[in-house]
């Protein structure tokens, strides 16, 4: 194997463990909140481990210590809580551990132009990618971007707050084209309460000497070639030299020339005229 190869190979490796640590620690600050249930395992000790859900009240019962506060914190943070109380007068050198064996408390919303919008169960690691494999991906009518709003700590809703109701939260927008082509930069980390909110694309209108006229979802950054190739292309009589636009300016509409690469705008309509011979 040559230097090269291996080292590679390391730094992939070295990628998948860091990302597994990445996961790990996520899931390790989980927020514990209600209904959420913790399965606890307590070394050497069956007859203490087990599966519990956490009251309305954010606390459960455990066997020797009793009721146990835990709304608000971590998984880490209620291993230690309930190693101390294990050690104060029960067990020797307690060894405990805290997952979630189900994530019910927290919940985001995905909302817009996806197939199965409503809300969803967040658990301790949950990204944008798959938030939206959830709710089925976007629909063709879709814009190319998504929207995350995120309410300001303590402002809790039961329902999707949307950008234009949003005073008092962070708009974080991301390029889904990005994601698709691997951009996971911006594969957002979601947090409880979130709304993901996929707008619905605007329109370029396509008409004359083309196969299929009509109006067209609008991406960002499509030019005049592409969407004719939205509409099936220019027919054997279009006149490809003499492509024009209508677009509304104000109160008002002006012809432009443009060209194939040109980029179009929404609300405007392309129009291929037949040609003279």
């Amino acid at each position: 194997m040559g230097a090269k190869h291996l080292l590679c190979v390391t730094l992939a490796a070295w990628l998948i463990d860091g990302a597994a640590v990445s996961r790990a620690a996520q899931v390790a600050n989980y927020i514990v909140g209600p209904q959420d249930v913790l399965a606890v395992a307590v070394w050497d000790q069956p007859n203490l481990s087990g599966k519990f859900t956490v009251d309305a009240d954010g606390s459960f019962t455990f066997p020797l210590v009793g009721r146990v506060e835990v709304g608000g914190l971590t998984l880490r943070t209620i291993e230690e809580l309930l190693t101390t109380r294990l050690a104060d007068g029960f067990l020797r050198n307690p060894q405990v551990n805290v997952t979630v064996d189900q994530y019910r408390s927290q919940r985001i919303y995905v909302v817009g132009e996806v197939r199965n919008p409503g809300a969803y169960t967040l658990d301790g690691h949950m990204t944008l990618i798959e938030a939206l494999a959830r709710a089925g991906s976007a629909t063709p009518a879709a814009s190319g971007e998504a929207v995350i709003v995120r309410p300001q700590p303590g402002n809790h809703r039961d329902e999707p707050l949307l950008p234009d109701a949003a005073e008092a939260a962070e708009i974080i927008r991301v390029d889904i084209k990005d994601l698709q082509s691997g951009g996971l930069a911006r594969n957002v980390a979601l947090q409880d309460n979130d709304t993901i909110y996929l707008p619905r694309a605007e329109l370029v209108y396509v008409f004359g000497q083309v196969r299929t006229p009509g109006a067209y979802p609008l991406q960002k950054g499509t030019t005049v070639l592409q969407a004719l190739s939205l509409a099936g292309g220019v027919t054997d009589r279009g006149a490809t030299g003499r492509i024009r636009i209508v677009r509304l300016e104000g109160a008002k509409k002006v012809d432009v020339k443009v060209r194939l690469n040109d980029a179009v705008q929404p609300g405007d309509t392309i129009v291929v005229p037949e040609r003279f011979f």
